[in-house]
């Protein structure tokens, strides 16, 4: 037996639709394309490979769990893309010595260079979008931002497939 329990107005089911119509509308206009695309074709670089290049250049050695969690990828697959990096001179691989079964990657100098090319453009590209927005709208953008980093945080993540739950939202 089905219920038709009115949905309140305010709630997240009703903002994907107004989301959704919103991203729509934007992306007939101008496109929604992100910086990263244009870096991939301009480098000859996959999506993954230039996360890659960034995280690290970010974060520096991650292993490789930790960079397929980051690129939501496989580690199996996060393999061939450390390969094809490797083999280019972006990034060395490296055993640690506590646990020989952990491998780390960092950049060479090489990967170094590239990511900070990258990060410079990505930097670019966004200081233009932003330039769209005055300093209070910039100021609430981050605003929510950090409240959704907040509130990720604090709840648990939902099992692959699941929808989050009204009350974790």
């Amino acid at each position: 037996m089905s219920r038709n329990i009115p949905i309140p107005e305010d709630a997240p089911a009703n903002g994907v639709s107004r989301l959704l119509q919103l991203m729509y509308t934007l992306g007939r206009r101008h496109s929604l394309r992100d910086p990263i695309a244009g870096l991939c074709e301009r480098f000859q670089f996959t999506p993954p490979q230039v996360h890659t290049l960034l995280w690290l250049g970010q974060d520096g050695a991650l292993t490789m769990g930790e960079l397929a969690r980051r690129l939501g990828i496989t580690e199996k697959t996060v393999t061939g893309v450390v390969d094809r990096l490797e083999r280019e001179g972006h990034l060395q691989r490296e055993r640690v010595h506590e646990d020989r079964r952990i491998v780390r990657c960092r950049l060479t100098t090489a990967g170094q260079e590239t990511s900070e090319q990258l990060h410079r453009l990505v930097n670019e590209a966004l200081a233009n979008l932003l330039a769209i927005l005055d300093g209070t709208e910039r100021k609430a953008l981050f605003r929510i931002i950090e409240k959704l980093i907040r509130r990720l945080d604090a709840s648990p993540a939902p099992e692959e497939g699941e929808a989050p739950s009204e009350d974790s939202t």
